[in-house]
């Protein structure tokens, strides 16, 4: 069983994304890794290409800004990476910038796909996710945030990355999908107030105009921290890899920020607590059909 790994990125280390982290956090799966370098302003490409030589290979990129409806960019530039991936391999392991797995869950990763390598009805797995905000110490938990995507996919004709990049199809078909009890690690939001109103104006430069952007988000020093809806402590581990970023973090929340008093509609209060008390998500976006 050959697999293959997956990436873009550009200016990781201007947006303080984990990049480093995230290829680590699966790269002992994986045979061989590939990554869209995006033409970044800082010293990206040169971090990335010392990770391991012997497994990484890299395609510089030029990232077209135009392409703001919907991020469609990020999709653009995981094809390219994607388009790479050897016809022999048979799995195909995709991890963006801020993401990364636990150690924990690698074993279990592997016999899942040793498992369903030949079964024809499962396309890919959908592992859950754990979105951390503000601080390491914080989840983001409602239905603001989604639970589950599609990260590890067969090497299979016509796979392409949909939309903004956050899953796959095949042509315009969803990918049939086992779920899976393992975890990706979103490290997005983990980020000071400042750094948050800086990760926002800078994302939606992909999706739209300046006007819009110092409309809504005008240069400041402040975030309002209820854009996570709900907040909890977290009491797990953090994967290895990401344990000297963590250490390094020099920013600490005095206040609890699990007392934020969350600003939903009354709708989402409603579907939140048919949530809680079941488990059930009603009207969630799949972009995926969970098979088995």
């Amino acid at each position: 069983m050959k697999v293959t790994g997956f990436t873009f990125i550009r200016n990781a280390i201007t947006n303080d994304y984990p990049i480093k982290e995230a290829i680590l956090s699966v790269l002992p799966l994986c045979d061989d890794f590939i990554i869209a370098l995006g033409n970044s302003n800082d010293e990206t490409s040169e971090l990335v290409k010392s990770i391991d030589p012997n497994k990484i290979n890299t395609i510089d990129t030029v990232w077209d800004e135009t392409q703001r409806e919907g991020g469609r960019v990020f999709a653009d530039e995981t094809n390219k990476a994607l388009a790479l991936i050897p016809v022999d391999s048979d799995w195909m392991i995709y991890i963006q910038g801020d993401e990364a797995i636990h150690e924990d869950y690698l074993p279990l990763i592997k016999k899942e796909m040793e498992l369903e390598l030949n079964n024809n009805n499962v396309e890919a797995l959908l592992l859950k996710y754990k979105h951390f905000y503000a601080s390491y110490d914080y989840l983001a938990e409602s239905r603001r945030w989604y639970r589950r995507e599609v990260r590890i996919i067969k090497n299979l004709p016509g796979v392409h990355s949909y939309r903004d990049a956050q899953g796959f199809r095949i042509k315009d078909r969803k990918l049939k999908v086992k779920l899976i009890d393992a975890y990706i690690y979103h490290y997005g939001w983990v980020k000071p107030p400042k750094g948050l109103q800086g990760k926002v104006r800078n994302f939606n430069q992909y999706y739209q105009t300046e006007e819009w952007i110092e409309e809504n988000y005008p240069v400041q020093n402040t975030f309002d921290m209820h854009n996570a809806d709900r907040l909890v402590h977290f009491k797990g581990t953090h994967p290895k890899v990401m344990q000297p970023r963590i250490a390094s973090a020099n920013w600490k929340f005095e206040q609890d920020l699990t007392k934020q008093t969350p600003r939903m509609s009354f709708r989402r209060r409603v579907l939140q607590k048919i949530e809680d008390l079941t488990g059930m998500r009603l009207f969630e976006y799949r972009n995926y059909k969970i098979v088995k």
